[in-house]
């Protein structure tokens, strides 16, 4: 391919990416080590997202998806975390990518500095491909079409014992604000990573953090445990859905990208979906002063919720926990992302805007009245459906 490749950039942008993208030489290398995947190759796609370089390679079988990772980032035993996920959501009856295996059973090719991993390419239509984070459906039927295939995800997710994942950076997990003590569990997180808890800058950052989503916590804190222990995806944007087509009709055909994944809660995860889905964060980039200046898709957001509910009924607790859950679930996704710039990029403006701009920015935005707004929706949401859920009863 001759473009020049592009990544997301933090601030929405197209910027210069991070890695370098696939060249044709490596991607040789690696599938030749796959039975799947004999030659020739050809390199139809340089992919923009921004932790990793990936494309869709085309083989004498067919197209593959070839995704190279800094072993800082991910190693073979980090993809294999996500691989046996991956695994035992097809097993029972969830539509994601099938991981290709070596000649000799290996899901993930370590050489050098990188770690490579090999998908099949699901059946449909990247729809969002060029879509970033923070930016809305098209519709809102793809929105409730979401909602219908993240709780499809978790209802085969259901069995799935493993630990949660090792520490490393770029997943986002759910421990300092699952603890009665997120002071204790905050200090916990940053001791296990030494670029954040070496940067003071970032520990002042975290004490605001804490300082602005106390209320959310009390507030989830007699729901913790009723919130059952469950891996999820964690990245439910709509560019992770793959669709059957263009129109307001289109189906999810796959779910793609389970770099985040990890041992959370339902709850946390459909608060991570609202949260990539339904606010448009980007503006807040830019206008740090101006809350109202953040655009909320309500309506994207109920339809997400009533596809989500109508395929696995919520608990009373999890609709009671949602909107806490949502000013909460950001924090560690951004804190992992700080780790990411600060210890394997070296850069701490990126790492500023993390903690800073996203970690601190988003929890004060929900202390605002822009926020509050959202909240209460999710709030009268929740109690909607459990008088209805009431009355039904009686009825």
């Amino acid at each position: 391919m001759t473009e020049t490749a592009k990544a997301h950039g933090m601030d929405g942008t197209l910027v210069e990416p991070d890695w370098p993208p696939l060249t044709e030489g490596e991607v040789r290398v690696v599938l030749g080590q796959f039975a799947e995947c004999e030659g020739p190759y050809a390199i139809e796609t340089v992919s923009p997202r921004p932790f990793s370089a990936a494309s869709v390679v085309r083989t004498a079988a067919g197209r593959v998806f070839v995704k190279r990772h800094a072993r800082a980032v991910r190693d073979a035993e980090g993809l294999t975390e996500e691989h046996r996920f991956m695994e035992h959501l097809r097993a029972h009856g969830c539509s994601v990518p099938r991981v290709l295996r070596t000649r000799t059973s290996a899901s993930a090719v370590e050489s050098g500095a990188w770690c490579y991993e090999v998908h099949e390419t699901p059946r449909g239509v990247d729809l969002y491909e060029e879509a970033i984070s923070w930016t809305p459906f098209r519709c809102e039927a793809h929105a409730r079409e979401a909602g219908r295939a993240l709780a499809r995800l978790h209802r085969a997710a259901e069995g799935f014992d493993a630990s949660a994942r090792k520490v490393q950076p770029l997943v986002a997990s759910f421990t300092i604000f699952a603890a009665q003590d997120a002071q204790k569990s905050m200090a916990e997180y940053l001791h296990a990573r030494a670029s954040l808890r070496d940067n003071a800058e970032t520990r002042t950052h975290c004490d605001a953090a804490l300082e602005a989503l106390d209320p959310f916590h009390q507030e989830l804190r007699p729901l913790l445990k009723e919130l059952k222990p469950l891996w999820t995806h964690n990245d439910l944007h709509a560019s992770n859905l793959f669709w059957s087509g263009a129109g307001e009709d289109a189906r999810a055909t796959a779910v793609i990208d389970f770099g985040l994944a990890d041992k959370t809660t339902a709850v946390h995860d459909l608060a991570q979906a609202l949260e990539r889905n339904c606010v448009e964060w980007l503006a807040l980039m830019t206008h740090p002063d101006a809350p109202d200046a953040v655009t909320v898709q309500m309506d994207h957001a109920t339809a997400l919720l009533e596809g989500y509910d109508e395929t696995r009924p919520l608990t009373d607790a999890e609709a009671a926990a949602l909107a806490p859950m949502m000013a909460l679930c950001h924090a560690e996704f951004a804190l992992t992302e700080a780790d990411y710039f600060l210890g394997v990029l070296r850069s701490r403006e990126k790492a500023r805007l993390a903690s800073w701009d996203y970690l601190v920015g988003h929890a004060r935005w929900f202390r605002s009245a822009a926020g509050a707004r959202m909240l209460d929706g999710l709030r009268r949401w929740a109690e909607r459906r459990r008088m209805s859920a009431q009355g039904a009863g009686r009825a």
